[in-house]
């Protein structure tokens, strides 16, 4: 077996089982824990509506924090889109997951990729820039912090090695001629994978349940957002 058979095989399936069991656990756990009966009369019983607005609301940087952070958000805003569109946009990742679940999507066009992966890299950049020089975000960040950074930016820059004309060349057999790049990207991938459900990147998946649950609670006592 090389390399490029053990993260296709073993190793890929190692780490969707550790992502999957993972993210069940943590949500399971959340919810198993419940919330203490809430004996006041509601002053709204839309919870869903109440849960919509803390999921969107949340998304809008509060008018309070906007003279100072304006460059911090819109950093935050463009390097999010850009690694959802490269996620979710690129047509290899497509049919990965096609390969997975038989389930797939029309992908966007290259040029859009290759946009979108600028402001991915440059803004996690920036963001890692601003930890290391601020003394107060150097002072809060740990090991999570970094070691999050690390596995969101190693696919980048392993990705664009992967995608290069001379590493996408297939065998007759239609084997990679250069198998390398494409296993290191996998293991990269497979890295975070492993990561993902147990660090501060879980907010990929629990940001909606946290934020709906907390949404629906002020809706019930009729809090602004």
């Amino acid at each position: 077996m090389n390399l490029l058979e053990f993260a296709r095989g073993p190793a890929l399936w190692f780490s969707l089982l550790v992502l999957f069991a993972g993210s069940a656990w943590r949500i399971i756990t959340i919810f198993r824990f419940g919330t203490k009966t809430d004996l006041s009369e509601p002053r709204s019983t839309k919870w869903f509506a109440g849960a919509m607005h803390g999921i969107f609301s949340r998304m809008i940087q509060r008018k309070e924090f906007r003279r100072w952070g304006k460059l911090g958000a819109l950093n935050g805003y463009l390097y999010h889109i850009g690694l959802a569109v490269i996620v979710f946009g690129f047509l290899p990742h497509i049919l990965f997951v096609e390969r997975l679940t038989g389930f797939a999507w029309p992908s966007l066009p290259g040029p859009v990729i290759y946009v979108a992966v600028g402001p991915a890299i440059i803004g996690l950049l920036v963001v890692m820039f601003e930890r290391l020089t601020d003394p107060v975000l150097r002072l809060l960040s740990g090991f999570d912090d970094y070691f999050s950074w690390f596995v969101v930016f190693l696919p980048l820059v392993t990705g664009m090695g992967a995608v290069t004309g001379w590493a996408t060349q297939v065998s007759a057999g239609g084997a990679p001629l250069y198998p390398l790049p494409i296993a290191i990207h996998l293991l990269s991938v497979e890295l975070l994978f492993l990561w993902l459900p147990f660090g501060k990147l879980s907010h990929s998946f629990m940001v909606f349940i946290s934020r709906g649950i907390t949404g629906a609670a002020l809706g019930r006592k009729g809090a602004a957002l």
